[in-house]
């Protein structure tokens, strides 16, 4: 009897227990618009910091004594401790430096009249971003400031300071933000920019910031794959050479560093990929060398220029090359569309001209370098070209190669930034 008692009352325990825990978990979602598009569990852990017992299960009560030789004869135990030790170190490091960012912003809704004047409301969201430098500038995403032009930036010591949004560039999700109240008493330590160009497929990675609130939250993961193409639906345009992690990203980590285990920033975290609104295992981070390339500028002139060629088009597929009477195995672009009065427009590059043509010239080859997808174009015009260059474009038309001379401009924004 006392033994179903004691049953009864653990029971008991453990659903106010959930319940409690969804109560704290509705309330932060509520608590404020939490950046970074869908709403993911909190819930979520990652694997590495699950304790492991005999046989690899996850067994609490299980002897913390036992020694688990590798096949190399190696100390697992002793493996897992240092490995445990370098991560703390690297949150030791840079957990300092990442600050939780806190921006109202004002909306209005034409279709609702208070008054005589259209309603107005105003959110708040969440977000993380880090120290660049020790003049007081940190770096976040775009879309955590976007319509914002002053915000809160509280440490992980819970000092709290206001600061203006200096420049931002929405094509590429990056801001910069400028610390404005007196921040001398507070150490800045600023993070070291690594060169995302090294890194390796399985790479271990580490994600600090903000999710749901939760301050200087820790995960860790690995590099998936590089070179992912960020689709910027807002914008109509992509962002390159995306680091996809498996690290849990969640919202409120947008802006947040991801890191390498020596602690130097490879990217900035910016999505999430789900259908269902939960952590997916699939996380998207902005490569610090773009960030190296454009923070200067944002800083110097509040913006920065993406060099434009002015085209829509399509990796060339069998079934595309058939329809274009070309080879199944013919490798490029083929083109959609150009914008009238654009640079491929102006250079004689000539789109779809009826509907039931798919396309028009097909791009091979751009300053010598082979293009056989969508994404060779968009690469290499981001990163390796500048407004005002001049670009040698061969495109395939008629049976024929030939090469067409086309000088870059600054890259318009779409409608909604310009109205």
């Amino acid at each position: 009897m006392l033994v179903n008692v004691v049953k009864k009352e653990v029971a008991i325990l453990i659903v106010i227990s959930v319940l409690i825990s969804s109560v704290l978990a509705i309330q932060v979602v509520r608590d404020g618009g939490l950046a970074l598009g869908q709403l993911v569990s909190p819930t979520m852990q990652s694997a590495s910091s699950i304790p492991l017992g005999k046989e690899g299960s996850n067994n609490g009560a299980a002897n913390t004594n036992t020694t688990i030789l590798t096949a190399s004869g190696g100390n697992a135990s002793a493996i897992l401790d240092t490995e445990s030790a370098a991560l703390n170190q690297v949150f030791k490091k840079a957990g300092g430096s990442v600050v939780q960012i806190t921006s109202k912003v004002k909306t209005t809704i034409p279709n609702i009249i208070i008054n005589g004047n259209p309603y107005e409301s105003q959110s708040t969201r969440l977000g993380s971003g880090f120290v660049y430098d020790v003049e007081g500038r940190i770096i976040t995403n775009d879309h955590v400031v976007d319509g914002a032009k002053t915000v809160d930036i509280t440490f992980v010591d819970g000092n709290t300071y206001s600061a203006k949004v200096v420049g931002t560039d929405a094509f590429s999700d990056i801001a910069v933000l400028q610390m404005t109240d007196d921040f001398s008493d507070e150490h800045l330590t600023p993070l070291q920019l690594g060169d995302s160009s090294q890194l390796q497929v399985g790479q271990q990675m580490i994600a600090i910031g903000n999710p749901f609130g939760l301050s200087d939250t820790m995960t860790t993961g690995i590099v998936s794959q590089l070179g992912r193409l960020l689709p910027n639906q807002e914008m109509g345009f992509s962002i390159p050479n995306a680091i996809q992690t498996d690290a849990a990203i969640n919202p409120g980590n947008s802006g947040g560093p991801l890191l390498d285990i020596q602690g130097n920033v490879i990217g900035v975290n910016t999505a999430i990929k789900s259908n269902t609104g939960e952590f997916s295992g699939i996380g998207f981070a902005i490569p610090s060398n773009t960030v190296t390339r454009i923070v200067p500028h944002l800083i110097q002139e509040g913006k920065y220029e993406h060099p434009w060629l002015g085209i829509t088009g399509a990796s060339l597929t069998p079934d595309l090359a058939e329809q274009l009477k070309l080879p199944r195995d013919f490798r490029g672009v083929a083109i959609a569309t150009v914008t009238p009065g654009g640079p491929a427009d102006k250079a004689g590059i000539v789109g779809a001209s009826r509907n039931d043509v798919p396309a028009g010239d097909v791009i091979t080859v751009i300053n010598g370098h082979p293009i056989k997808r969508i994404e060779d174009v968009i690469f290499y015009i981001e990163e390796q070209t500048s407004v005002g260059d001049k670009v040698t474009i061969t495109v395939y038309r008629d049976g024929q190669s030939q090469d067409l001379t086309a000088y870059l401009e600054a890259r318009p924004l779409p409608a909604i930034q310009t109205s």
